[in-house]
């Protein structure tokens, strides 16, 4: 009976993760290009950016952080055949003698870089490029003091960013040659290896634990081949490995004993073995519970046996010294009680625990997909903080290589792609740009200017208000009012209910206008242009910032809501028109806005303090110092961390 329903079942599971967890496998497809697009834009002649972890593979997991790797360009690794010199750049080479499997030495070859050079170390009369000296230094040039070093990686004092410093060899080395002929089977395509061969592989800075020569040592690392063999998976092969996830984090890892045993990397190396045995007409929606069945069975064999074989160097046993003794025997006897339950072990996870075979039998309507997946879209804090990331890029590379790519790019959705990252960028280039106050006054400021105006024209293409209130900023700070109160009202009309923004939780309305958005296919780039609102972001030291907000001895970085934005900015332009009617009704509606927190969302703590802090400048500037006084008082209860409130200084 188990044999005839579990069709059915696996049909029901996959359209629940469908709309649940993974997301359609269209949705899975957009992360991955937008991932694409940010990594080229984000790359340039110091280093190449690659989005990787489960995020990188198109896969955004509850608990998940962002995991960057930078590939330094001025240091290149040489596994056999020597490359054509160049002197600027530093040259390694792998040594490999005395070392485990899937690690190395890195030997000084050459190098002109003094920076480099104190990263070295010598060893029985050889000078080698050291792990540890490198992370070391690099966290001492950092400009985020909070910094961690974790593991091979750099992580921020908030623990969302992990950045992986990491060199290249562009050829193939002898100890994965065997993988190129190793499988017998479909999978992967004799392209896909071409691909991966042709990339080489990578070296992150991390040694065996352990080892005596462990500062030296370097892991290699076959990242980008992972995400490209991941690439080729069906969304089935995909769900399992969600699934293995979940069980992992919301299962395994709760028990104390078993919390640090397992990784997700092993989970991914088991589906890649299993992938090369089953032919991919076995991973299909209907057969769901029978191939996760198959990889659970084999996670229990590979912890039973305290093996599991890197995938490209198989002699790198990934359990060695660490799934052994008790530890195995922990998490082995846990391991055999979820595997009792059968397919029924995923339900000990609460995001599955409502799984209800009767109600998820038949696959969902496409609209309901399609607002679902602009849901996760919405709502993805590591897509926000992905992008946003960008801002940390020379902005000249990124819009010279944004533009070179999106003419070169036929596919139109692709050029939208593109015109959105863009647009995100330039928010940052137009406020670095040098501005005086006036545009008049000579030719090289009306240049000025115009440099700045037009780079902001191309920053409303990422949301439908943001960019448009960042140039009634140009306009007020070049005393334009009523140009600015032009922009503004046009502004505030968008703010419709409608709009998305994120972290919310969408109403009726959201999924009425995304019913009619989903029968024109619309892609992401155009819904987010359409119907997406974005916190306003002031950087530091911008010359578009409202001479009242700068503060002296403050960081004047600000990350604002939209809405408070366009009214205090109105409020700002009708106290310098001397308009008191219409600066009273601006400050009362940005009171509104604060006060049915209109377009923001609640767990938005510094938006929500700042949208305070503007009300509190603008009653100031009115007169109403109690009022104001309250208004900073409230922001800072929301936001007590003055080190990014203003709003103490301002009580002082």
């Amino acid at each position: 009976m188990a044999d005839i329903i579990t069709p059915n079942i696996s049909l029901a599971l996959y359209n629940y993760l469908c709309h649940n967890i993974v997301g359609t496998e269209d949705h899975v497809k957009t992360i991955r290009l937008m991932n694409t697009m940010r990594d080229n834009l984000s790359s340039n002649m110091s280093f190449t950016g690659i989005t990787s972890g489960s995020f990188g593979e198109g896969l955004q997991m509850r608990g998940s952080d962002l995991d960057i790797m930078q590939v330094e360009k001025s240091i290149k690794v040489n596994a056999d055949k020597q490359p054509d010199f160049n002197p600027s750049i530093t040259y390694l080479s792998m040594d490999t003698d005395d070392v485990k499997p899937g690690f190395t030495q890195l030997r000084l070859e050459y190098s002109r870089s003094q920076y480099d050079l104190e990263c070295c170390e010598e060893h029985n009369g050889k000078i080698y490029f050291s792990s540890a000296l490198w992370k070391g230094n690099l966290l001492l040039v950092g400009d985020d003091k909070g910094e961690t070093i974790h593991g091979p990686c750099i992580t921020d004092k908030t623990g969302d960013l992990d950045l992986a410093y990491s060199l290249h060899c562009k050829t193939w080395i002898s100890s994965a040659v065997n993988w190129i002929t190793r499988s017998s089977s479909s999978w992967p395509s004799h392209n896909v290896k071409q691909s991966i061969i042709k990339h080489g592989v990578l070296f992150v800075p991390i040694g065996v634990h352990g080892s005596p020569k462990e500062d030296l040592e370097w892991r290699i690392s076959f990242s980008v081949a992972e995400k490209l063999l991941i690439n080729t998976f069906t969304h089935t092969q995909l769900m399992c490995y969600a699934l293995l996830k979940i069980i992992l984090k919301d299962v395994v890892a709760n028990d104390s004993e078993c919390k640090d045993l397992l990784c997700s990397y092993f989970l991914k190396t088991i589906i890649f073995w299993i992938s090369e045995e089953l032919p991919s007409s076995v991973w299909k929606p209907n057969n769901l519970i029978h191939c996760f069945m198959r990889c659970l069975n084999r996670l229990v064999y590979c912890v039973e046996h305290s093996v599991c074989s890197h995938y490209f160097i198989p002699e790198n046993n990934l359990f060695e010294n660490k799934i052994e003794g008790r530890a195995r025997d922990v998490l082995l006897n846990k391991l055999n009680t979820l595997h009792s339950y059968g397919w029924r072990c995923i339900l000990f996870s609460d995001q599955i625990s409502n799984f209800d075979v009767a109600m998820w039998n038949f696959p969902s309507e496409p609209f309901a997909l399609y607002v679902n997946d602009v849901k996760k879209i919405v709502q993805s804090s590591i897509l926000y903080w992905a992008n946003f990331f960008l801002k940390n890029y020379s902005e000249l590379d990124i819009f010279n290589t944004g533009l070179l790519h999106n003419i070169r790019c036929y596919q139109f959705s692709l050029k939208q792609l593109y015109a959105y990252y863009i647009s995100q960028r330039c928010r940052s280039q137009a406020q670095r740009l040098p501005l005086d106050g006036a545009i008049i006054n000579n030719k090289y400021q009306y240049k000025q200017y115009k440099s700045c105006l037009s780079t902001l024209l191309t920053n409303v293409y990422h949301d439908a208000v943001s960019g448009w209130l960042m140039i009634a900023s140009l306009f007020y700070k070049t005393k334009q009012y009523k140009k600015a109160l032009h922009i503004i009202r046009y502004s505030i009309s968008k703010c419709t209910s409608d709009k998305l923004f994120l972290g919310l939780t969408l109403s009726h309305i959201h999924y009425q206008s995304l019913k009619l958005l989903s029968f024109n296919k619309t892609s992401v780039a155009c819904l987010l242009k359409i119907l997406f609102v974005d916190l306003i972001q002031l950087t530091e030291n911008s010359t578009l910032t409202p001479e009242e907000l700068l503060m002296e001895g403050c960081n004047n970085e600000y990350y604002i809501p939209s809405t408070a934005y366009a009214y205090f900015l109105s409020v700002l332009c009708h106290y310098h028109l001397n308009d008191v009617r219409q600066c009273q009704d601006s400050i009362q509606g940005l009171k509104l806005v604060i006060g049915e927190r209109y377009l923001m969302v609640d767990a938005d703590v510094r938006g929500t303090a700042e949208a305070y802090t503007l009300l509190g400048i603008a009653l100031q500037l009115f007169g109403d110092k109690e009022s104001a006084r309250q208004a900073f008082l409230q922001s800072l209860e929301i936001n007590p961390d003055e080190s990014n409130n203003s709003a103490a200084m301002r009580l002082l």
